[in-house]
Formats: structure tokens, sequence, C-alpha cells
């Protein structure tokens, strides 16, 4: 018998609230996060939207929740994962685990970008002299310190990982950590990415490769529009979502709450090109795929899919068409969605909070809705467009996807616990 593994805590920083409750009702409520870049430093660029991490109502100020000297050490994106990582072991009840559990708890959180920023900014400190450079310099760019800094300062000695796989890097940080725990590596992972990217440099470079919406930038709740006929590119947010998985039987020991169940994860290459996945869909097909044969399930009994959908002319259609394949176009009584209309595209934060909203629809029975979907290209199929749907299902078993430039994508398969 195979280890089973559930989610049993969840915590979220978003352009859509700073905690799961307030996210998840914004998220099937059809509400927007993304807002305008009206700071100087934008003015020349032709993307000028993005998605902050907001709390109360405004953009979040990280001096309320760290000191100075603690916030010269670590990067935003670092301190973005420990404020939902201290959500998340609070809902799972582990904030004060004992030394046994300890040591059978892992960390596995990504980013797909360091800050460029902080590299900008320690260059010009270079230049007015080598003692001008912070010590912490280093610690604050590498993509591993989130997690260093959770296994910390909650002194978890489990596995010590980090995935960096660009967009994908948070669906497969959630996917390791499930094998881990499949495994015997670990009893409890607390996973998922971080990311806080928004700077006139990000927007430039990916504006320069084309892949930024620029036609919105006077409304930028449109903005960012999966499916739409209208799609002209993503928009970039900021954010962390952590989730605490957990081996079945430890987590029925503690009485925890169990969300979800994940059954299955599957990866692929597409092998093809450094930004654009193959045309013929078969990078996501066989990610899909593997996910489903991992899970040891039918390709039936998924009736969600979670869409990584960025909003891009080519990526959205090439996934409608992979996921299409998957289902061999029968898609009566299955729906897809994407909720980066609401929040934007938070890169390597993206597969984790996406996620994080698929387990809530398997827990809830409600789809969350695709936004700003006013002109459908695909008629055949149900992208929840606009508003929320109840998801009656024998059993609700979703897919997430995510992918990455470089080629690489995950598949997580989440469903309903049945005990």
């Amino acid at each position: 018998m195979q280890r089973r593994v559930v989610v049993t805590g969840i915590g979220v920083l978003s352009p859509l609230g700073s905690n799961l409750k307030q996210a998840w009702k914004n998220i099937i409520a059809g509400r927007c996060g993304i807002t305008k870049l009206d700071e100087p430093e934008y003015a020349s660029l032709p993307c000028r939207v993005a998605g902050f991490v907001t709390e109360n109502g405004k953009k979040i100020n990280l001096l309320d929740h760290f000191s100075k000297s603690e916030l010269r050490s670590m990067a935003p994106a670092t301190s973005f994962a420990l404020l939902s990582a201290k959500e998340a072991l609070e809902d799972a009840n582990l904030l004060q685990a004992d030394e046994d559990i300890k040591l059978r708890t892992g960390v596995a959180v990504g980013m797909g970008m360091i800050d460029l920023q902080e590299v900008c900014n320690t260059y010009e400190s270079l230049q007015k002299g080598y003692h001008h450079v912070s010590p912490f310099f280093v610690p604050r760019i590498l993509p591993n310190m989130a997690a260093g800094q959770i296994s910390i300062k909650y002194g978890f000695r489990g596995p010590n990982h980090s995935v960096s796989t660009a967009c994908a890097t948070g669906a497969h940080s959630i996917g390791d950590s499930f094998r881990f725990i499949r495994n015997g590596d670990a009893d409890v992972m607390v996973c998922g990415g971080a990311e806080s990217c928004i700077s006139p440099l990000a927007i430039a470079g990916f504006g320069r490769l084309r892949a930024l919406s620029t036609s919105f930038n006077d409304h930028p709740e449109k903005a960012s529009r999966p499916f739409d006929k209208l799609r002209d590119g993503f928009v970039m947010g900021e954010g962390s979502a952590i989730i605490v998985l957990e081996e079945l039987i430890h987590a029925q020991k503690r009485n925890s709450h169990i969300y979800a169940e994940v059954l299955g994860y599957g990866l692929s290459g597409d092998a093809s090109h450094l930004t654009s996945p193959r045309a013929d869909g078969t990078g996501a097909y066989s990610a899909m795929e593997r996910a489903i044969k991992d899970a040891n399930i039918d390709v039936s009994d998924v009736t969600y899919v979670n869409a990584h959908a960025t909003s891009t002319p080519i990526g959205d259609i090439i996934e409608t068409k992979a996921i299409k394949n998957l289902f061999n176009n029968n898609m009566q009584g299955r729906a897809i969605s994407s909720t980066k209309g609401a929040h934007g595209h938070l890169l390597g934060a993206a597969g984790n909070l996406e996620a994080v909203f698929a387990i809530k629809a398997v827990e809830e029975g409600i789809l969350p809705p695709t936004i700003n979907l006013e002109n459908i290209e695909d008629e055949e199929v149900n992208f929840v467009a606009k508003v929320s749907q109840k998801w009656n299902s024998e059993r609700r078993i979703a897919l997430k996807n995510a992918f990455g430039f470089g080629g690489t994508n995950a598949c997580l398969c989440i469903a309903q616990f049945i005990r």
C-alpha cells in the first residue's frame, strides 16, 4: 500500500488578500486585484499594470510584520514565504510541533526569479566601494533561502529542498513534496513558492519578450483575460502560497482538518523552444497523462482542470488543445478555468497559489471563475466564464497545470478526500 498524502494546512499572500479566507472569498466572487503602475519609473514602459500583495485593502507594508534588521537579511519574496508559512502551519496546528514531528517535517519552497532590483541596487553600491556591498547580498538573492528561513525558524529537519523551474516552480515544489512523503522521506512537508519580482527591469525584460499585456493600461482590472479573444499577454503578480502536506495516518492521529488528497504528479519537457510550448500541445498532454497514471485513476474520473492559462495568445490555445486531446474531445460534464484574470501571473508562485484554489474547489464543490472572459474562442468548452459554478461530481477530482519557460511542465492531481 502506498502512503496517502493529504493537505492539512494552507497559507496565502496574494493580490486578492493576505490570508486564505480573504483570497478564496475574492476569487469565487470574481474580484480582481490587478492595479495600475503609476510610478514615474514605469511611465516609458509599454506595460503599466501589475498585481501587488494587498493587506486590509492596500499594498502590504512588510515593516508591519518584520523589523528593519530582519528585512535587511532577506528578500521580499522570502518574507512573503515566511508570512504564508506561518498561516499554513497555524492552520495545520504545527506551529508548536514536538521534536519527533520536526525531525520528519521538511520544507520545499522555491522562487522563479531572484530579486532583480536587489542586484541593480547592489551594483550601484559597489561603485561607491567594496564596503558598501551588504553582507546579506548573496543570501538575499539565493532562490533556496525561503526554504532555509522557514526550516530554521521552525526547526524542521526533514528534506530541505528548493525548486526553480520558472513558472512551474510552485507546482513542482508541491509535487516533489508529495513524492517525499509517499516515498517515506518525510511525514510532513511545508511546500510552495514565493515571488516578489515587480520592478521596472522585470517589466521591461518580459516586455521585450512581448509576453506582457499592453492594451489595458487604463483598465488594469481587464488586462489579464485567459482564453478571451482579446488577450494580449500576461500581467505580472507577486505573493506566496504555502501548503502543508501530510501522510494520511499521521494527519488522522493529530485529528487534522483535511482539505483534499493529492493523488498524483506528472512532469514533462517540451524540448522545443525557450519560451513557447510545443504547438501540438504534447508537452502539456504528457504531464497531465502522467499525473493521471501516477494517481492510478481513469481520465474519465477528472471533471475539472485548473489551467496554467496565462492570457497569452499562443499559450492558452495550445493548453486548451492539449486538454481536449486528453479527454478525446469529450468535454461534456467537464470544466476548465484559470484564476490569473483575478491575480495575474505570479511566475514561480503561480502553480502553488492556483493549486490552493483547486484544493478549495475540490473541498467546497465550487469552481473558481475565469474573469474577463467575454469573447470565448472555443464554445465546446465550459471555461467557467465570469462567475463561479457549482461542481457536481460523484468524487471531485481536478488537475492543476503549471508550465514554465524552457519547456518545463508539471501537473498535480488533486481529489476530494474520502476516508
